[in-house]
């Protein structure tokens, strides 16, 4: 018989705030179910369920450190462009010289995501 993992307060906690917080940004960004997916590394119908509130993402999972980044990143560009969700949103639809393509497009990577994340910290060390 298989034993039910006990996940600790403070990480159920952070699961719920963060999955809360992934939905918010989903939605400020106008994200797709199949775009969020592929970004934190679930499937359009899972990620569809997240934004409902119906799925909780799991702490120490890979869509939970995923997700962590694209906290990340987020909170990065709320501060660079002054929350701005109009901004944002044209930011990352925009071909971007430095990073080769349009942003959006390359967050469905691990690499594509920490390589845009770090490219905004960097942006705002400068100001």
């Amino acid at each position: 018989m298989a034993q039910a993992t006990k996940i600790p307060a403070h990480g159920a906690e952070a699961s719920r705030v963060l999955t809360e917080a992934v939905a918010r940004i989903a939605d400020l960004w106008r994200l797709s179910n199949a775009r969020l997916g592929a970004i934190i590394g679930l499937s359009a119908p899972t990620a569809s369920r997240l934004r409902a509130g119906s799925y909780r993402l799991e702490a120490g999972s890979k869509p939970f450190e995923l997700s962590q980044h694209l906290l990340r990143l987020f909170r990065s560009l709320d501060s660079w462009l002054g929350q701005d969700d109009e901004a944002v949103c044209s930011w990352l639809a925009t071909v971007n010289l430095d990073l080769g393509e349009r942003p959006i497009e390359l967050l469905p990577t691990v690499r594509g995501l920490l390589r845009t994340s770090d490219y905004v910290d960097a942006l705002r060390a400068r100001v």
